[in-house]
């Protein structure tokens, strides 16, 4: 059936929370759905005892998280903004990252961090900003960012089902705008698997979040004698290294896209992999597109300006065939 993102990513969760009585839902304003609708209808299905209110306190946020998963429940903390994340660096990394670590695999950290970042809706720079590269850095988390309804659904369902702690990031941008087909069999995405959107042999183009929606409006304005293998990372760690590498040899012209910003990116990081294990296969350099390096504007004209468009896309492509 068809469904918007945000939709499949509610779906996914109300199936494992009625498959799973330890799954507990908890962060601010969710019973009343959260400022995107996210959380719309959790309270009414699945009572108090499991869709909980919380104070404005991330990092007590993330602290009951731990503290529940210890206690054996598999709690989904629901962080308003990713600008937020930052408050609950403390219990992140030294704790939730940590805990399997520090009781030498005694226990597990069945917990799950789910926010959002609001770039492309005028939230300004302080509830707009994308950093995953600031927890892919920190061992013990998987860290997985949505892009589809169909992917987003599965992650969900499959980080539900999961005993390490993950933080999975959703582009609001599209959780409206973005609406597609949705199993309603039961299936997970597995973290550590790029998806293949479009098979091309001119570009490679491999990107992951909000700028996967671009790519795909991008392909469909290209001229048709260019073709281009869109590859959606999906999950940023584990990260399927050996995917990265079969798309950059098999057209030899890598685009990356991501709208972090550049310096010790994702990015990069995929660009290095390229380089290390397929430097001779490459026709041309590797072109990373990112926004600039300054904080995100407010104003609509000059947040559009910042942002990763599928033109700009076009442009970068068009540049690497030439």
């Amino acid at each position: 059936m068809k469904m918007s993102h945000i939709e499949a990513c509610r779906q996914g969760i109300i199936e494992e929370m009625d498959r799973d009585d330890s799954i507990i839902y908890i962060g601010e304003d969710v019973r009343k759905g959260g400022p995107h609708g996210f959380s719309k209808g959790l309270f009414e299905k699945f009572g108090p005892e499991r869709v909980i209110d919380s104070p404005i306190s991330e990092i007590g946020l993330v602290g009951f998280g731990i503290g529940a998963a210890l206690a054996g429940l598999r709690p989904i903390v629901e962080i308003m903004y990713m600008d937020f994340l930052p408050l609950a660096m403390e219990q992140i990394v030294n704790h939730m990252a940590q805990a399997r670590f520090l009781t030498a695999g005694q226990r597990d950290l069945p917990l799950i961090i789910r926010t959002q970042y609001s770039l492309g809706r005028q939230h300004g720079p302080q509830h707009s900003q994308f950093f995953p590269s600031l927890f892919t850095n920190i061992p013990g988390l998987n860290i997985v960012v949505t892009s589809t309804p169909y992917n987003c659904k599965g992650l969900y369902k499959h980080a539900l089902r999961q005993n390490k702690p993950t933080i999975i990031i959703d582009p609001a941008w599209i959780y409206y705008r973005f609406v597609g087909e949705v199993p309603e069999r039961d299936y997970e995405v597995e973290f550590g698997k790029a998806s293949i959107i479009n098979e091309g042999e001119d570009v490679t183009l491999i990107t992951f979040g909000r700028t996967v929606y671009e790519s795909i409006q991008a392909l469909k304005q290209l001229p048709k004698e260019v073709t281009v293998h869109l590859v959606d990372l999906q999950s940023l760690k584990p990260l399927d290294t050996e995917s990265i590498i079969n798309a950059a040899k098999r057209t030899g012209r890598v685009l990356i896209v991501s709208e972090e910003h550049p310096h010790s990116s994702v990015a990069s990081y995929v660009a290095s992999i390229i380089y290390e294990h397929c430097f001779e296969e490459l026709k041309k350099p590797i072109k990373i597109l990112t926004p600039p390096d300054v904080h995100i504007p407010f104003s609509p004209i000059l947040e559009k300006a910042y942002m990763i468009t599928s033109d700009k896309i076009i442009k970068a492509i068009l540049e690497l065939t030439k």
